[in-house]
């Protein structure tokens, strides 16, 4: 396996800034985060001012590309914001990841809507049937990720609107962190499921705190090692499943600052699972 960064983590970096954090802490490659809104000067934020963002344009695609190639990292994909159901936005996004020799692009599933789930649910199946066509056209996989607050927050709802689909093509992002908000399963039976649809995983870790005054418990993102998941024993049972991919760190936790987490989770994750290093061998 491979250790990788995805840059919607890093939002108080810029792209040069990234590459470099990343090299600095041993990473592999970077999964690019892809929006049309592009962070700013101001307060950085993971969503709304995120600065190691990339515009779905050809220079920005391109440029970042050139940024992994003179620093030795992979581009392990694109992390687009397309809505489920835009054939045209993935068919522009797929054009930009062949381009720039981005292997794949991630997706969402529908959400939920007042026509219920089974008609979100056929809605999901035919928008990936489509997508699948584009993945063969352009040789770019699409990875369905499993994402809470959509059709999909687990691996059995992610099978059934990809599992007919070839998974060179359509595979899934196994996203335990995700799934520990909403949709979780044991891993082990989790792997069983996606079986040969395993196609990348996300590592974030999650706890849930009490209001203030008591009411439902809220989800919060929390350092990779301190939440309900034991990531280190999630991400052993990866090889006995087969899978010989990329590990993208995802920690939305704001306990570090972004250089300081990069090295951390690096560092926490070396030490607990074996990783391919930068140059091939294995540490």
């Amino acid at each position: 396996m491979r250790l990788g960064v995805c840059s919607a983590c890093l939002p108080e970096l810029t792209p040069q800034q990234a590459t470099e954090a990343a090299v600095a802490a041993g990473y592999a490659g970077i999964e690019w985060r892809v929006s049309a809104e592009a962070g700013s000067p101001g307060p950085a934020h993971f969503l709304t001012n995120n600065r190691c963002t990339l515009r779905p344009e050809e220079d920005d695609i391109r440029r970042a590309r050139e940024l992994c190639d003179r620093a030795g990292l992979a581009v392990i994909g694109l992390n687009c914001y397309v809505p489920a159901g835009d054939v045209q936005g993935v068919e522009r996004l797929m054009r930009l990841a062949a381009e720039a020799g981005a292997p794949r692009i991630r997706l969402w599933a529908p959400r939920m809507t007042d026509d219920g789930f089974h008609q979100a649910l056929g809605r999901g199946i035919e928008f990936f049937d489509k997508v699948a066509a584009l993945a063969e056209r352009f040789s770019v996989q699409a990875l369905l990720e499993m994402h809470q607050r959509t059709i999909c927050p687990s691996t059995a709802l992610a099978r059934q609107v990809v599992g007919h689909l070839s998974p060179h093509l359509v595979g899934v992002v196994y996203d335990p962190g995700n799934a520990a908000v909403e949709g979780s399963e044991d891993p082990r039976m989790a792997l069983q499921i996606l079986g040969e649809h395993l196609a990348h995983v996300h590592i974030k870790n999650v706890a849930f705190e009490r209001p203030e005054g008591g009411g439902p418990w809220r989800p919060r993102w929390m350092p990779m090692d301190d939440g309900v998941l034991d990531v280190p024993a999630i991400l052993r049972l990866l090889p006995d499943a087969g899978y010989r991919g990329w590990v993208s760190v995802e920690d939305f936790s704001s306990d570090r600052p972004p250089r300081e987490a990069l090295a951390f989770n690096a560092a926490y994750l070396r030490g607990h699972v074996t990783f391919e290093t930068p140059g091939g061998g294995r540490r």
